[in-house]
């Protein structure tokens, strides 16, 4: 993040360029004057819906993009797939009301790098941003304990892994380790982790090296793909 000079000629880091996505004007507004009134965040827009999202964000270039995901005109989740797409380095934190395992899943599939639930604090908001502005992972505590419950309980066996999920297994299996997988796939290193978790507990293994010997077993992966 770039640095301001300060007062006395001292650096302090530039606010964080923050955009707001949501089809409520109401919730945009109240989400525009808590951050407004802190010098650490600068909005520099807003959107009722994906499409525009993914407009604003290319024009805009935000540090953070804080997303809603049902939304009529365009969700969430495929605007932060399109995001993904264009190579945006923005970081995307989800501020939804819905924790369900499929809006979670589908969003950090997507590239998401956190997700909040709108009924949590403003202190908490004020961190997640501070964080996911950091490329750090952000998840409030029950959507956490549902992963955790996800990646604890046994996967079915006829459950598949995604698209994605195949990806980061065949740059494991070639040795890539997660920044780098994370910048081939223009994702976060925490949602490569997340993958991760995802792969082990499909495969029912605990490591990398028993996953890409999995996946060889199970004909996922083939050895040309080394």
């Amino acid at each position: 993040m770039a640095e301001v000079q300060g007062d006395g000629g001292a650096q302090r880091p530039a606010p964080i360029r923050l955009l707001i996505v949501d089809d409520h004007p109401v919730v945009r507004d109240g989400l525009r004057g808590m951050f407004d009134g802190n010098d650490e965040f600068d909005v520099v827009g807003e959107a009722p819906d994906g499409v525009t999202a993914v407009a604003r964000a290319m024009a805009l270039r935000p540090d953070v993009v804080l997303m809603d995901l049902r939304m009529p005109g365009g969700g969430g989740v495929s605007a932060i797939s399109q995001m993904a797409e264009r190579k945006l380095a923005a970081r995307i934190l989800v501020l939804t009301t819905y924790d369900t395992d499929s809006d979670v899943l589908a969003a950090i599939e997507a590239g998401a790098t956190g997700y909040l639930l709108k009924d949590a604090p403003p202190d908490e908001l004020l961190r997640g941003v501070r964080a996911a502005a950091r490329g750090d992972s952000v998840l409030s505590p029950s959507v956490a304990s549902r992963l955790v419950g996800r990646m604890r309980a046994p996967a079915a066996a006829s459950e598949p892994l995604s698209q994605r999920e195949l990806e980061v297994l065949g740059l494991v299996a070639r040795g890539v380790g997660n920044r780098e997988a994370a910048a081939r796939l223009f994702i976060s290193e925490a949602t490569v982790k997340t993958h991760l978790m995802h792969i082990y507990a499909k495969l029912g293994v605990n490591d990398r090296a028993a996953a890409v010997a999995a996946a060889f077993d199970r004909g996922l992966l083939t050895p040309g793909e080394r």
